[in-house]
């Protein structure tokens, strides 16, 4: 399954900062961003084996595209 990230640097610390909106709470970090979006995709997995062991399920998730002018 593909989720969405998003991916900003950090200026405070340095490196990066990632996380997908689409599992609330789920976020990672990484020096560089290559590194990074491997954090989110192990903590991704984590997430949904966690919600997993508790006998919950992740909403559907749509995702749609808008045009702001």
């Amino acid at each position: 399954m593909k989720y969405l990230v998003t991916l900003m640097p950090d200026e405070q610390e340095g490196g990066y900062a990632v996380a997908c909106p689409a599992l609330p709470g789920c976020w990672s970090q990484g020096h560089t961003q290559a590194e990074a979006l491997d954090n989110i995709a192990d903590a991704i997995r984590e997430y949904l084996a966690a919600k997993g062991d508790l006998g919950q399920s992740t909403p559907p998730i749509a995702i749609h595209e808008i045009d702001v002018a």
